[in-house]
């Protein structure tokens, strides 16, 4: 696979991270079903933005990663459901940092040092950020280039860095950081629908995991 070729749009950068997420964090869910994988791609918990991927973008995205090996139907014997994982190690090799690190940056966007350490540790454990900085020059000093380093947003101390298989971009601009406020009275407010909105998404990925759990069952 000639890794140069690899463009992957929005849909398809979602459902790749998601594939790499739920094989790392549930491999007792994993491979995924087409379900499964919308509900992954849609999580509004450890996404940004938060998508709304119908089953028909899902498809197209699983088609053109396949196009591009990067995922595929997973040969899974007496399953009566198609399932789909990723193929990223067949392309690229990674180690359990680089991956770890791809994936946050495929699912979250632009990220910190001390925010990939931090978002990783499902995945990965880093025991302080040298570490992650140097799974970030693995991925920056690739043939070509997985990541870049951003130019550092004015008022902030830390560089963000992104990945390169969606192609490459000069700047990022963020939105409002949490716990910077224009007016505080709507940040508070903004901080209760986010943590409603959080607790919605969990309960709903509990009730995900408990289907897929009696899926899981009943194929025995």
């Amino acid at each position: 696979m000639d890794t140069v070729n690899i463009l992957l749009n929005e849909a398809e950068a979602r459902v790749l991270g998601s594939l790499i997420e739920k094989d790392i964090t549930t491999p007792d869910y994993y491979p995924l079903s087409l379900n499964a994988l919308i509900n992954a791609c849609n999580q509004k918990s450890n996404r940004e933005p938060v998508m709304n991927l119908d089953e028909d973008t899902v498809r197209l995205a699983l088609r053109n990663l396949n196009e591009k090996g990067l995922a595929g139907t997973a040969g899974s014997a007496g399953s009566r459901v198609t399932k789909y994982e990723h193929r990223l190690q067949e392309v690229f090799n990674f180690n359990r940092r680089e991956i770890a690190i791809l994936c946050v940056l495929l699912l979250r966007g632009p990220q910190t040092p001390g925010e990939l350490r931090g978002r990783t540790e499902r995945m990965h454990r880093f025991d302080d950020l040298s570490e992650v900085q140097s799974g970030l020059q693995n991925l920056m000093q690739r043939e070509p280039s997985l990541a870049k380093m951003l130019p550092r947003q004015p008022g902030t101390k830390e560089s963000r860095y992104m990945h390169l298989l969606s192609g490459d971009v000069e700047s990022w601009e963020p939105g409002v950081p949490s716990g910077e406020a224009v007016n505080s009275g709507s940040v508070d407010m903004e901080r209760i629908a986010r943590l409603e909105n959080e607790v919605a998404a969990l309960r709903k990925e509990i009730a995900d995991l408990r289907q897929q759990f009696s899926e899981f069952k009943g194929q025995f």
